[in-house]
């Protein structure tokens, strides 16, 4: 079988049962050969309907007389996958995305309800401005050109999704976000930033590339990837980044891979290393090291020479750090497994640590489509209890006047600021060492307070938090 739409459909089945989408994705693709083109629309399609399950479950609530919820859960994500398509998929055709639907509902359980899907799919059509209610049967039946609105204007008129006048639940329905999530950013950004941002977290991940420069140079890099058509520009700040431009196929083949010239790593990710400014011949701790993007990292700024202690407590994921360090040819990572909470052999070893705390990944949740529904006001709580664990242990790893840096890959206060803000208040022996005093890559990101966030719609990069402490000379 090799219908993408088929395809996405059990993908999404997978998901809505309580799979990971890039896991139940990746399964699917393993048992098939499809051409690029296919296999593109098929991630955009999974991807895209987890990504927006909120906005198209409210299509559905609006246009049926059952309620999303009240649907069979496959006849659910059929629907999905016709108002994913008339909706954010400007290139297929409307009658495409129509007559494909209505004949997935027939192949898949539900031929008794094609003129459901049908009609459910042509109104949505009818109320987007379609010329004349049979459009939808026409070859060159197409969608007006811009049916979802841009972060600054009004509502268009032929926008057939209903909002609700409470900025929040507007918000998170025209956005697919819990209110939950909009209401933490709207605290921290206001309205019109918050939309920019729930726009950015939308849009398809890209891929940047982090430089070995102890196996080739950034212009070499370069001029191996233009000679196989991949176009790449550099990041302001960032003296390894490269950031691939369009599609690049298979990461693995592209040349340099095998050699170690380079790994796979967001720029906010890099920044945090930078950060910490490891040197040569130091102790490094790295306490949730795994899978080790910025563990290599640290060794390649040290010019692999000193020691750097790994630590996770995931040995699946410690495995896939080994084989990093390996391909990058790095030979000063030592892997530690366990908790680090529990560890007492590291008191006061360390030129400086590494706390890139486990974290709710609000950041992300571009790359991760579904992490915006598994992560709950709950989940976040129970995070920062871990993250005042870890930092309150792990500080004790760092020797008398060494660096300790704070990271997480989310926005979210409670696992950020107030996790900061909680330990210096009483850990009198450590300060924030804001980087005035030394030139770095992340200083274009620092805050009066002397911590470091990137926002992604301003930055154009991962959310990342990030902060330097150091521990004073006199604290034993």
């Amino acid at each position: 079988m090799t219908n993408p739409r088929q395809l996405a459909f059990i993908a999404l089945r997978d998901v809505h049962k309580g799979a990971y989408a890039d896991v139940a994705l990746d399964r699917v693709l393993q048992k098939v050969n499809l051409p690029d083109s296919d296999r593109r629309l098929l991630t955009e399609l999974v991807y895209g309907s987890v990504r927006r399950q909120r906005t198209l479950d409210t299509l559905i609530d609006q246009f049926a007389k059952k309620k999303s919820h009240q649907q069979p859960q496959d006849l659910r994500t059929i629907l999905h996958l016709g108002f994913y398509q008339l909706r954010y998929q400007q290139r297929i055709p409307a009658s495409a995305a129509v007559n494909t639907t209505v004949q997935l509902a027939k192949e898949n359980g539900f031929s008794g309800l094609t003129g459901f899907v049908n009609g459910l799919l042509r109104q949505y059509l009818r109320q987007a401005g379609e010329q004349g209610s049979t459009g939808v049967e026409e070859k060159n039946s197409s969608l007006p050109q811009s049916p979802v609105p841009s972060p600054h204007s009004p509502l268009p008129d032929f926008d057939p999704l209903q909002l609700p006048e409470n900025p929040v639940e507007r918000l998170g329905i025209l956005h697919s976000f819990p209110d939950w999530i909009i209401q933490v950013w709207l605290e921290q950004l206001g309205l019109a930033q918050t939309e920019q941002l729930c726009e950015w977290m939308n849009q398809s991940p890209t891929i940047d590339l982090r430089i070995n420069p102890l196996r080739t140079s950034i212009e070499e890099v370069e001029a191996a990837l233009q000679s196989v058509g991949i176009l790449v520009r550099r990041i302001p700040d960032l003296p390894q980044a490269l950031r691939l431009i369009g599609s690049a196929g298979s990461i693995q083949k592209l040349p340099g891979f095998k050699e170690g010239w380079w790994t796979v790593q967001d720029s906010s990710a890099q920044l945090v290393s930078h950060l910490l400014d490891p040197q040569p011949g130091e102790v490094v701790i790295d306490v949730c090291a795994a899978p080790g993007g910025k563990t290599t990292h640290i060794a390649e700024l040290m010019a692999d020479k000193g020691k750097i202690w790994a630590c996770d407590r995931t040995p699946s994921r410690l495995r896939k750090l080994q084989e990093n360090s390996q391909r990058l040819n790095l030979q000063s990572i030592q892997i530690y497994t366990g908790d680090s909470r529990h560890f007492n052999q590291f008191q006061n070893t360390a030129d400086r640590v590494l706390l890139d705390a486990p974290c709710s990944g609000l950041g992300t949740m571009h790359r991760h489509a579904d992490a915006r529904w598994r992560q709950t006001p709950e989940s976040v709580r129970e995070l920062s209890v871990l993250q005042k664990e870890l930092i309150t242990h792990t500080s004790t790893f760092v020797k008398p006047g060494g660096v300790l840096v704070y990271a997480t890959c989310t926005l979210h206060p409670a696992e950020n600021e107030e996790i900061i803000s909680t330990f210096l208040a009483e850990s009198p022996h450590w300060q924030i060492e804001s980087p005035s005093g030394f030139e770095l890559p992340a200083s274009a990101y620092s805050t009066p307070q002397g911590w470091f966030k990137v926002w992604p719609h301003k930055q154009d990069m991962d959310g990342f938090f990030m902060v330097r402490l150091r521990k004073t000379n006199n604290s034993e």
